[in-house]
């Protein structure tokens, strides 16, 4: 008896996963286990890139994800609404579901999560986070004895994509937007991507996994790359960094988690500087194991399709190994799981604390603008100092509109501390702005 699936959404990743499937050809045979029964699309008669029997196109969603014929729905029409309650819905009907959507999972994964486990489904979302890198199960299950101290990623491959063309073709970060969104690697509106919003959810994601503990989406800072200058590009290389926009979880000891996203001066010796383009990579650290890194492509078709199809055949997989319950379904008996692999579910129920920002530590770099006085250098020390900011650093590398260009990298600061001493920084009258402020990885 095949398994049956029910599709919600025939776009890119939905056409891209109805391929794989099909093209069985050298693939795992647990593929000839699956049968696409049902798949829902906006308009029945628009023309597709995939060929499905008549009858199988449907615009009325509801009706598939309550089809009682369905073992798994495939979630991948994105967004909050209706795939939050279709997803409810189909957990309510007794279906494991498999989903792309981080922005759902990271907004309602708690309601998700909580119906899944008391209904005894799996909800499934390698492709979530990452593309087609497999992240999340070597979180889930080869990485679940380390005790895990931080995950750092690039997982936005819209704004690395820029950022990266920003540095090797010196174009600003207007013109390389425009020629993303061209490229078909921003969307028109690219605010998600560019203010941080993606990443974040991502990362909310994979710190509940690592951490083993729900996280609060609204808790987790965001910062994106608008205010990234080429200016700062070029100043970054000179001082050994590269930019990148990195989603960072990590614990210190017992102190409360760190969550947050910002763009980052990354060492170019670090693992994550020479990820470059579109790609996305997720570095682990944790005890006894170490660093492990997962990189490959973030996005497309064949990234995402790959990562969805695995979920789906792990829970074929899942269910050809359960036992029939003839006695409750008789002669149409189904494969039945019994109890939930505590290596795929979500067994964690309690919320991380996260730190506020205040209270976290690094390094900071500030670009000041300032008239050209005598001893401007030695007041900005002295605003620093008053506040126990301690400098790595301190070049002046020109001037700018008959301003001299001052350029700080700080020792690890409590980020409080450093707020304080720009505050007391802006009030010296030598001092015309700060255009620029990183922090440092």
């Amino acid at each position: 008896m095949g398994v049956k699936l029910g599709i919600l959404g025939l776009g890119t990743v939905g056409t891209g996963t109805v391929q794989l499937l099909l093209d069985r050809t050298e693939r795992h045979p647990l593929l000839q286990e699956i049968e696409i029964l049902r798949v829902g699309v906006k308009s029945v008669e628009k023309p597709r890139d995939v060929q499905l029997p008549s009858g199988t196109l449907s615009s009325d969603l509801t009706s598939i994800v309550t089809d009682p014929k369905i073992d798994i729905v495939v979630e991948l029409i994105g967004g909050l609404e209706p795939a939050r309650s279709l997803i409810l819905q189909a957990i309510d009907c007794g279906k494991h579901v498999v989903t792309a959507n981080k922005a759902v999972i990271s907004r309602f994964g708690d309601e998700i999560l909580n119906a899944a486990n008391k209904a005894g489904v799996y909800v499934m979302l390698e492709a979530a986070v990452g593309g087609g890198i497999p992240v999340v199960q070597p979180l889930k299950q080869s990485l679940s004895v380390n005790r895990i101290q931080a995950v750092t990623g690039i997982v936005n491959g819209t704004t690395n994509y820029i950022l990266t063309k920003m540095q090797t073709q010196g174009s600003s970060f207007d013109d390389v937007l425009s020629d993303a969104q061209r490229l078909g690697y921003a969307e028109a509106d690219p605010t998600a991507d560019v203010d941080g919003w993606d990443a974040a959810d991502k990362i909310s994601i994979l710190a509940a996994i690592a951490f083993g503990g729900r996280i609060k989406r609204d808790e987790v800072y965001c910062e994106g790359i608008r205010q990234v200058s080429q200016t700062d590009i070029t100043y970054a290389e000179k001082l050994g960094f590269t930019i990148k926009l990195l989603a960072i979880a990590k614990r210190e000891e017992s102190s409360p988690l760190a969550v947050k996203v910002h763009p980052t001066l990354v060492p170019i010796d670090h693992p994550l500087a020479s990820v470059s383009g579109v790609y996305n990579a997720v570095l682990v650290e944790g005890e006894p194991l170490g660093q492990v890194m997962f990189s490959g492509p973030g996005a497309g078709a064949g990234a995402t399709s790959s990562a969805v199809s695995s979920d789906i055949l792990n829970l074929v997989a899942r269910i050809k190994s359960s036992p029939f319950n003839e006695k409750a379904n008789g002669k149409n008996a189904k494969p039945q799981i019994t109890c939930l692999d505590p290596l795929l579910a979500s067994a964690h129920q309690d919320y991380c604390q996260i730190a506020p920002m205040s209270e976290l530590v690094t390094r900071f770099y500030a670009r000041f603008l300032t008239k050209d006085q005598s001893g401007v250098i030695g007041k900005l020390g002295t605003s620093f100092g008053n506040h126990g900011v301690s400098l790595e650093s301190v070049v002046q590398t020109g001037f700018q509109q008959d301003l001299a260009e001052i350029v700080v990298v700080t020792h690890d600061v409590k980020e409080g501390n450093f707020e304080q001493a720009l505050k007391e920084i802006r009030t010296l009258e030598a001092v015309d702005s700060i255009p620029s402020l990183l922090r440092v990885l």
